[in-house]
């Protein structure tokens, strides 16, 4: 790691069992996980713009990982340019890069995938499939790209125009639509046990609801954007379509991002990502990486007894874990080696 954040160089070797860094808050603990996660993606898991990820008053950045292949990222402020390499072979199209180290981040943030809008499900959802599913991040691009263009079209009062994109932006987005509905209807029994395993009391279900009902087929989604044209033309955006859909959970029928306590939207969160790492342990053939910041000093000693019980049946792979003090590492994790986190520097 080079300049990225407040970490200034940094070479280190993981353990093959992982690691837990402990350091105050503010000293780059979640910033060497956000590193390690930025060759999974090569976007910030915080959500930050590449320019943001810069450690103060430096050119760019740099990471580079080695496991079953070696990836590197750079980043260059002026001229905002991303370089990307596989293998020593610089990737033109990131999509063809993308998830190629298998990686699971817990974060108490996650919460806001419960909590939050729309959005932030969908992003869920994206990144996963982009993740697990071939061809999902270039079907989800193009569509974004068709919706971009058909809103222009319409804030500019087109109408003509607008409809010319109907057709990519309905055949990709079927695409999209129809991979996320395949997604819950496979993985909703699961989220069910593992709510369940995770001290739940209720019947946990998820289910993909796509607004006003819109079948995730090119023929379902073309006779929306008719029906709804006029609408759209009037408010100059696409109000019909994947993009506005959205993941419901719920606990005994009720809306857990609306009246579930902060603990259940906690363990609909935790269950989303043990759903997301068995995903991706289906989809890759191997267990993933698995990145904690700072997720078990927030749970009770049942609900963390639990979790550590499923992970280690579902992620007995390497993991790096952080924590604010050494009394917050549950006494399961005691064993793997700890290194301490200080102004971005790490002590062994």
């Amino acid at each position: 790691m080079r300049d990225f954040r407040n970490l200034g160089s940094l070479d280190v070797e993981i353990p093959p069992e992982g690691v837990v860094i402990i350091g105050d808050n503010g000293h780059g603990k979640t910033n060497f996980l956000e590193a390690i996660y930025y060759l999974v993606l090569f976007k910030s898991f915080r959500g930050a713009r590449d320019r943001e990820l810069v450690r103060f008053e430096h050119a760019g950045f740099f990471v580079a990982g080695n496991a079953d292949v070696r990836i590197t990222a750079g980043y260059e402020v002026a001229g905002r340019r991303k370089k990307v390499t596989v293998d020593g072979q610089e990737i033109r199209r990131l999509a063809d890069a993308v998830g190629r180290l298998p990686t699971v981040v817990f974060s108490p943030a996650d919460r806001e995938i419960i909590a939050a809008g729309p959005a932030t499900r969908r992003r869920y959802m994206d990144v996963l499939l982009a993740l697990s599913a071939p061809r999902y991040l270039t079907q989800l691009a193009k569509m974004r790209s068709a919706l971009k263009q058909r809103n222009a079209a319409l804030r500019r009062g087109r109408l003509q125009e607008a409809q010319a994109f109907d057709a990519p932006f309905a055949d990709t987005g079927a695409a999209v639509a129809e991979a996320r509905h395949r997604w819950v209807a496979t993985w909703r029994p699961r989220y069910g046990e593992l709510s369940r395993a995770l001290g739940e009391r209720g019947t946990a279900h998820m289910s993909y609801h796509a607004r006003h009902h819109v079948e995730p087929t090119v023929e379902g989604l073309l006779r929306a954007l008719g029906e709804t044209r006029d609408r759209d033309y009037r408010r100059g955006m696409t109000t019909v379509g994947p993009h506005r859909d959205d993941l419901v959970l719920t606990l005994d029928s009720v809306d857990v991002r609306r009246f579930g306590s902060a603990g259940q939207q906690r363990t609909a969160a935790i269950a989303l990502r043990l759903l997301e790492a068995e995903s991706l342990t289906v989809a890759n053939g191997a267990i993933p990486l698995a990145l904690y910041d700072d997720v078990f000093a927030e749970l009770d000693a049942d609900r963390q007894g639990r979790l550590l019980g499923l992970v280690r049946e579902m992620l007995p792979g390497q993991a790096v874990l952080t924590a604010p003090r050494e009394v917050e590492i549950p006494p399961a994790l005691l064993q793997l080696t700890r290194w301490g986190m200080t102004g971005g520097r790490l002590v062994r």
